[in-house]
């Protein structure tokens, strides 16, 4: 094992789960900018969580198919460390965003299948800097994203990656250990599986699962 496995605790929206998260040992925090989801924090709202986050750990911005205005109300601050595509952003829509903010891009890719991950390793491991695997949404979604469905994990088995990679989707205190197993991640990213009720973060969730994080290496 090199290292420990990081986690990324995402969908924040007040100022004590940005500390809760940081005294529990989070590598990375996000703020998801989607209205239609019960964790959307505009950029304002944002700003008083982005300045206590920094410093101590990576702040993530999820977008879905964000304009480059929308970006650059985030930008402006300069409280974000990395963004997370959530949509439909093409490998050219990624070099756009790098290029506009010198940024680095998460790209947030479904798996259904081990051709999948294939299909999203040819087209997004040589543009963005990081890579993130969640199950497919349901086809009637109107939310994009893992919604809380747990991703087959075997999929990623013993997965070789030419850029760093997070796993996300249906993870909590209880099978992240299990998830790391099987996958070798080395970043796992949770935004449901720490929460008391939908968009509610739980600060004893939080430190549960990277207490349970920590313990699986």
């Amino acid at each position: 094992h090199v290292g420990m496995a990081r986690a990324k605790i995402c969908g924040l929206r007040k100022l004590e789960d940005v500390n809760a998260c940081i005294a529990a040992g989070a590598a990375f925090v996000g703020f998801v900018d989607f209205v239609k989801s019960p964790r959307h924090i505009d950029p304002r709202q944002a700003e008083p969580l982005l300045a206590a986050a920094s410093g101590a750990v990576q702040r993530v911005l999820l977008t879905v198919n964000a304009t480059n205005e929308r970006l650059d109300e985030w930008m402006r601050g300069g409280g974000i460390d990395l963004i997370q595509v959530q949509g439909g952003e093409s490998g050219d829509r990624i070099k756009q965003i790098q290029d506009r903010w010198g940024i680095p891009v998460l790209k947030a890719c479904g798996l259904q299948s081990a051709a999948d991950l294939d299909a999203a390793v040819a087209e997004f491991a040589d543009v963005a800097n990081w890579l993130l695997f969640e199950a497919k949404p349901p086809r009637d979604s109107d939310r994009p994203g893992g919604n809380a469905k747990r991703l087959d994990w075997s999929i990623l088995a013993n997965t070789q990656m030419s850029i760093p990679w997070m796993l996300a989707g249906g993870l909590d205190a209880s099978n992240v250990a299990e998830a790391i197993a099987m996958t070798g991640a080395r970043v796992v990213d949770v935004s449901s599986g720490v929460e008391s009720t939908s968009g509610v973060k739980d600060a004893t969730k939080i430190a549960e699962f990277l207490e349970a994080v920590e313990a699986a290496g």
